[in-house]
């Protein structure tokens, strides 16, 4: 779920504008007849559905409404972003970061400097690889904790990469240093689009949250149990959750109630399962100075500076300078194939809104505005005429973000044409089974595994009905039909009003049945 940003500032530099092709063909009579009949009911009648399905070899159109117009794409607008980055960075990339050292190391281990991570971007550094190198994820990503009770951490450690750096800095010889600062100055700091951490810099570990995880005791009346994910003094919680009978329901808030200080209050029915709520750290930057510090301490490796005290940013060192410095620890993320899986298959709005700033750092370049622009050349170079895309940022749900179904079926067709597309493709969530789209339709439906796409939702509160608007709930991807007929597909309803987050479950299992529709008429 995507919520809209005003920020007038990204808005104003982060454009990319593109212009609607023409190609009409003949509607398939059966298809256009079942698609009317779904997007026909009478909840529709001041919605606004946008609608393509092409041929994937050809292009031939096989059905389309309003193709041309332009309609809010909440988190399709990942395909255009990830397509992009693909492109610039190759699915081989992998993010270094290192660990520098200044000032001389004695033969007591006694280092007369500080130790200097300098972040590079790596939206993964810690959290999410597994045993064997990769990147884990869960259908119902953490960071979408607020907006229901079904998010869940990975299996892995919140901490591997900062303990790896640990590892190699002991092994390097290092007892004792005066300080340990990050250097986040990569690119200019940020705010994303979306749900979840907003604050775009080149250094994340957890995602730059603290996940509070809570578990209802076995009595009603009993207080709950607590633990945070890391455990961290970078934050303090005030926590008291009671455990309730299953009829009082579950509702837990996690609130910022001043710097660096969060309560959790609130109920968990007995019987639940573990439930997971996070708190945005405010500075990611001090928080992997902490987390660094802390996990330093763990290995015996003593840091004079309180981890507490604000950073030395003025220590750091001119960027030139890097190169003459000592590298002690380095830690070679998976390759962005990993990366990429993660932001489609969850829909990850902080990895993705950093994309365009990532690229922008591999080309010299420090800007979202930067980053937007390269992939506004990409998108060019793919076929896409101006006007018919627009967009304000990498995750969708910008007031600037717009496209056409008719752009979006040529950047689909565009990357089944690049020999990177199978890893495009499988990054995608599988309908029916996993990622965003798991639930949209029926382990017995006859779609199930037929189609890849991204997902797109966008909600706004209608506080004069007291009902939730969707300004846009898309699917658009890749699926085989009954036939075996491989085609495109872009779907979007804009603008529709739902009663209860159930109610706007239904309008996801709504664009599974017009998959189903499309699979069986072609």
């Amino acid at each position: 779920m995507a919520r809209r940003v005003s920020c007038a500032l990204v808005l104003a530099l982060a454009l990319v504008w593109l212009v609607p092709s023409v190609a009409l063909s003949d509607n398939n009579g059966k298809l256009e007849q079942q698609i009317a009949a779904v997007i026909g009911a009478d909840l529709y009648r001041h919605s606004s559905w946008g609608i393509a399905v092409a041929d994937q070899a050809t292009g031939d159109m096989l059905y389309e409404l309003n193709s041309e117009k332009l309609f809010a794409p909440a988190s399709t607008t990942k395909l255009f972003t990830v397509a992009a980055a693909l492109d610039a960075l190759g699915p081989d990339f992998k993010f270094t970061t290192s660990i520098y050292r200044t000032g001389e190391l004695d033969e007591r281990g006694l280092l007369h400097g500080n130790l200097i991570l300098r972040a590079m971007g790596d939206p993964n550094l810690s959290g999410r690889t597994n045993e064997l190198g990769h990147l884990e994820f869960t259908n119902n990503d953490h960071t979408y904790a607020a907006f229901g009770d079904t998010a869940s951490v990975t299996d892995t450690h919140p901490l591997r990469g900062i303990d790896e750096l640990v590892r190699q800095v002991h092994a390097a010889g290092v007892k004792e240093l005066r300080d340990v600062l990050v250097d986040d100055r990569l690119f200019d700091h940020d705010q994303g689009s979306g749900s979840g951490p907003s604050l775009l810099t080149p250094i994340v570990v957890n995602d730059n949250v603290i996940d509070v995880i809570v578990t209802p005791d076995s009595a009603a009346g009993a207080p709950a149990r607590m633990t945070l994910r890391p455990a961290t003094a970078y934050a303090q919680f005030d926590m008291s959750v009671e455990t309730v009978d299953e009829e009082r329901g579950t509702d837990v808030v996690v609130e910022r109630v001043a710097a660096h200080r969060y309560t959790v209050r609130g109920n968990i029915a007995r019987g639940h399962s573990p439930l997971v709520r996070i708190a945005e750290v405010e500075d990611p930057a001090e928080f992997a100075r902490t987390l660094l510090i802390e996990r330093l301490q763990v290995r015996g490796i003593r840091v004079r500076d309180s981890a507490l005290a604000p950073m030395d940013r003025q220590s750091l060192p001119v960027v030139s300078e890097y190169s003459k410095l000592p590298v002690v620890a380095r830690l070679v993320s998976p390759p962005f194939s990993e990366a990429l899986r993660v932001i489609l298959k969850v829909s990850h709005n902080l990895h993705a809104s950093l994309l365009p700033l990532i690229v922008a750092s591999q080309k010299n370049e420090r800007t979202l505005a930067a980053g937007l622009h390269f992939e506004g050349e990409f998108l060019r170079r793919c076929g896409i005429q101006p006007g018919s895309v627009s967009f304000g940022g990498g995750a969708g749900g910008t007031r600037a973000d717009w496209v056409s179904p008719q752009a979006v079926i040529s950047l689909l067709r565009a990357m089944s044409r690049r020999p990177d597309f199978r890893v495009y493709y499988d990054g995608l969530p599988i309908l029916g089974v996993d990622g965003t789209l798991a639930d949209a339709v029926g382990f017995d439906s006859p779609v199930r595994g037929k189609m890849h796409g991204k997902t797109g939702t966008l909600v706004n509160f209608n506080m004069v009905d007291d009902k939730m608007l969707v300004g846009s709930k898309a699917l658009a991807g890749y699926l085989t039909t009954a036939t075996g007929r491989k085609v495109v597909i872009a779907l979007y309803m804009n603008n529709v009003e739902v009663g209860t987050a159930a109610d706007l479950r239904v309008q996801g299992q709504v664009l599974g049945r017009l998959c189903e529709i499309i699979y069986g008429a072609l």
